[in-house]
């Protein structure tokens, strides 16, 4: 009977101490099987890796990761090794998926292809103490990871996230930053916006205005879209451009990473830098461009339906220099970027400037063309011959589908899902990515404490999001991308607060399967995740902690305040008198009457006891024009 009870026991033990090792792991993304078990390895004294000879390119970055970090001897060697890294031929796996394995032998990683090895290295990394990531010797870590059996594979091949360098400039080594952020969360396609109407960023040879001219503007340190115009003899000493070495050499980089670079020239709209290059390539030739250096000038309201440019940023359809010109841009471009797209963007293009163009009247007469969308498409045709003719396959924002689109483009929809879903129903590949779950240039948290930037994005909401629609052939969904827009966004720290961790959400959407996506273990994980991020000096946002503040008028027009926590566990405290508020305010526990004297709303989020949120200070004319009418 003794002996039962002890074995009883010991089972529970056993069960406790493995789900308690469950607990304390938290890997992003979520793979798609583990199995914990009770136990832990520790890194030796001396490492040695074993890896075939066709995986130094995994093998030599984990050496030198581990060189760094912990300060152990490590070798490579066919013996005894504490990671063991094999190349196999498992059909389940594609050539990205991997097992891992870690228990008293080591650490063993099995992959049909390096990609797979390399993954399955990125876990590893998530398994051990978040000192790995410092880029510095951490002396005194106990450098132990959990027993646990892994197989991993994505959910998509294309899990993507793309940097605006266009509207502020961010150097290589910033660029390369970018690329070992989005590593850490199995990315594999960097979208490089390399053109915009603020800067063209890429060296050209044939055109040397396009970086000479086109690559610099006034500089402006204030709020977007509130600086003044620049003065056409003001200096023009802000910006820069890539050199085509700088581009081998990122391309090179993320390669060695597995991640494939996919660059965009954004045309016909968004090309003011173009036109200041070279204005003869614009419907107003004789016009006296300037880069753009933040101050509006479109209107957004809309003209005869579209959106209009109260600056000519479009190249003119109906000029064959353009052709000619963009012939060579493609040209050039296509040897530098071994991937197979090319991104032409589309977007946004404003036709007024078009419709008043007697050449753009002789080309649609000419062509047959009926209106301004089969212009556009007339431009989108001619462009995607262009990038074919290069050997490399054309994808464009989800603008290119209007007036018809042909062939095997691509499309990235991302004015919502319906583009994609157009696209997909005329059997083109699509890439998800909704401004409406994957814009993380939106702000994340609460507005007057994040500032404004066009409207906010929550990382509950990014990490809802499907990619695959209903009734859509799956095959056509290649994937799921973030997107980082920086026209509010002046360097890489604010560039990485704005991209972490939300972009955690769009890597678990991309890489893992549907059915284990859930957000209350999710979030926790995320939690778990600051401190790597930390260890890595990555600037990230602590926004998940701020309360969704909303207000609600009732019928008699009082003003009533609501608060809801985005992840478990927060206690939220408030005043409605101007003080400061902690821990011992007013606790937020139901809806609560906001008097017609109250100037502000201050709020803040403690767990457990302690501060865990930022402070925040809500005026009430915000309050107010968030206010829902309740019937």
């Amino acid at each position: 009977m003794k002996l039962n009870k002890i074995l009883s026991i010991a089972v529970i033990i056993s069960g406790l101490s493995t789900a308690t090792i469950a607990q304390n792991i938290s890997i992003i993304p979520e793979p798609y099987q583990m199995t914990t078990k009770p136990g832990n390895y520790t890194l030796p004294k001396s490492i040695a890796i074993n890896a075939p000879s066709s995986a130094n390119v995994v093998s030599d970055q984990i050496a030198a990761k581990l060189r760094t970090t912990t300060g152990r001897v490590v070798s490579l060697t066919k013996n005894k090794s504490s990671i063991d890294l094999q190349i196999i031929n498992d059909a389940n796996l594609g050539t990205e998926g991997y097992t891992l394995d870690i228990n008293e032998k080591g650490i063993q990683i099995k992959a049909n292809a390096n990609a797979g090895l390399f993954f399955g290295w990125q876990t590893v990394m998530q398994l051990l103490p978040a000192a790995v990531y410092s880029n510095t010797l951490q002396a005194n870590t106990n450098w132990t990871l959990p027993y646990v059996s892994i197989l991993d594979k994505p959910r998509f091949g294309w899990r993507g996230m793309m940097l605006d360098v266009s509207r502020h400039f961010f150097n290589k080594a910033e660029v390369l930053t970018f690329i070992d952020d989005m590593v850490r969360y199995k990315y594999n396609r960097f979208h490089w916006h390399l053109t915009d109407d603020q800067g063209w960023r890429i060296e050209i040879k044939s055109l040397p205005k396009l970086t000479s001219v086109g690559a610099w503007r006034a500089e402006r340190k204030g709020k977007w879209m509130n600086t003044p115009a620049p003065g056409i003899n003001e200096p023009k000493t802000y910006g820069g451009f890539y050199t085509q070495e700088d581009i081998k050499e990122v391309v090179a980089y993320a390669k060695a990473r597995f991640i494939e670079v996919i660059p965009e020239i954004d045309i016909p709209g968004h090309s003011l830098a173009m036109n200041t290059a070279y204005p003869f390539l614009s419907t107003t030739p004789n016009y006296p461009f300037q880069v753009n250096a933040g101050e509006e000038f479109m209107d957004w309201e809309g003209f005869n339906g579209h959106v209009a440019a109260k600056i000519d940023n479009s190249l003119d359809p109906s000029n064959e220099t353009v052709y000619e010109y963009l012939d060579k841009i493609f040209g050039e471009i296509a040897p530098l970027f071994p991937f197979e797209y090319i991104h032409m963007g589309g977007d946004e293009n404003p036709k007024n400037n078009w419709e008043k163009s007697s050449n753009v009247q002789a080309l649609m007469k000419k062509e047959g063309l009926k209106d301004q969308n089969e212009v556009q498409s007339y431009f989108v045709r001619r462009v995607q011959k262009i990038i074919n003719s290069k050997g490399k396959k054309m994808m464009g924002w989800d603008e290119i589908l209007e007036g018809g689109l042909s062939g095997d483009a691509a499309v990235m929809s991302w004015r919502g899902i319906k583009g994609g879903i157009e696209a997909a129903k005329k059997g083109h590949k699509v890439v998800m990515s909704p401004n409406d779950y994957n814009y993380i240039d939106f702000y994340q948290g609460e507005v007057t404490a994040e500032g404004k930037v066009y409207r906010g994005l929550r990382m509950k909401t990014t990490y809802g999001f499907e990619p695959i629609p209903e009734g859509i052939d799956p095959n056509l969904i290649l994937g799921n991308q973030a997107n980082q827009w920086t026209e509010q966004i002046f360097d890489i720290r604010y560039a990485q607060y704005m991209t972490w961790p939300r972009s955690m959400a769009v890597a678990e959407t991309s890489w893992s399967p549907k059915e284990k996506k859930n957000w209350n273990s999710f979030s926790k994980k995320v939690e778990r995740q600051f401190e790597k991020l930390d260890a890595a000096n990555v600037r990230y946002a602590i926004s998940i902690y701020d309360p969704i503040v909303t207000t609600e008028l009732n019928t008699k027009g009082e003003l009533f305040g609501i608060m809801e926590g985005e992840v478990e566990g927060l206690d939220i405290y408030y005043t409605i008198n101007d003080q400061m508020p902690d821990n011992y305010s007013e606790k937020y526990t139901a809806p609560f009457l906001i008097p017609d004297d109250v100037l502000s709303l201050r709020v803040i989020s403690y767990r457990n006891g302690k501060q865990i949120g930022k402070y925040l200070n809500i005026p009430i004319e915000s309050l107010r024009k968030r206010a829902v009418k309740v019937l």
